[in-house]
């Protein structure tokens, strides 16, 4: 059976629509060429693009999560570590990633991986551990301001792993032994200094009255009975005795040698 001369040129015609109608989602655009020159951006939705002559290259404008391998880094105090991280970006404008890069992924990548060798490379190791969201927020910055000609705007790094050596890490542990001791230690001694301030006062005011010192021996006897002891073994308080101790002092002694 012979197409009709019109039926071939229908089957062209829906070719052609099929092959120039594209539809793009709402985080795709397309930067389109023209015989080589660059014409803008499309999408998203449908557009045409006119065969043999336009060409696109489809551009995803949703954020990237980029894992930046691990580093060796040698600190500014000159302990190696090593150290990963994450970084997020997204493209901003398709036209400059795709017409000022060769391949904007891994220059992205390359980047970040130079830039986190250098900056932690200026920061002591304390740093490195203790001010982390300050090495983050500067990672961000610099290495936005390199990728920011490509249309590419980073939005956050983070610095996920730093791996320290064995004998680093031995050193740490005990130094954070010696601080918990010192600690411990500081806590003690202001403990009795203040277990010494407030005896010294409680001492000053049974001075003052001595009433008092009557009624904590008391309690003390009290508190002893208490418990389920056979033998209760208490001391005799020296005011209650005083007065027969006086009064034996002025009796008077007999006369010896009289018969």
């Amino acid at each position: 059976m012979t197409l009709q001369p019109i039926t071939i040129v229908i089957i062209l015609v829906v070719l052609f629509l099929l092959s120039a109608i594209k539809v793009l989602r709402e985080y795709e655009r397309a930067v389109v060429f023209r015989l080589g020159r660059l014409v803008g951006s499309r999408g998203p939705g449908i557009f045409i693009l006119i065969p043999l002559v336009d060409r696109m290259i489809k551009v995803s404008l949703r954020t990237i999560a980029m894992d930046i391998p691990t580093q060796d880094v040698i600190t500014k105090d000159n302990v190696s570590v090593k150290v990963n991280a994450v970084l997020y970006f997204r493209v901003m404008d398709p036209a400059k990633a795709v017409v000022q890069v060769e391949d904007y992924l891994y220059a992205t990548s390359q980047i970040a991986q130079t830039t986190l060798r250098s900056i932690l490379g200026q920061a002591e190791l304390d740093d490195l551990l203790a001010e982390r969201e300050k090495l983050n927020r500067e990672l961000q910055t610099i290495i936005d301001a390199q990728t920011e000609p490509w249309g590419i705007k980073v939005t956050l790094v983070e610095v996920k792993h730093v791996d320290l050596p064995q004998e680093m890490q031995r050193a740490m542990a005990k130094q954070a032994e010696a601080e918990r001791e010192r600690r411990a230690k500081v806590i003690h001694a202001n403990g009795e200094y203040q277990a010494s301030k407030t005896l010294a006062k409680a001492a000053e005011i049974m001075a003052e009255h001595p009433q008092s010192l009557q009624l904590r021996y008391l309690q003390t006897l009290s508190e002893i009975a208490t418990e389920n002891n056979s033998t209760i073994v208490f001391p005799l308080p020296i005011d209650l005795i005083k007065p027969m101790l006086e009064t034996i002092k002025m009796v008077p002694k007999p006369e010896q040698g009289k018969k």
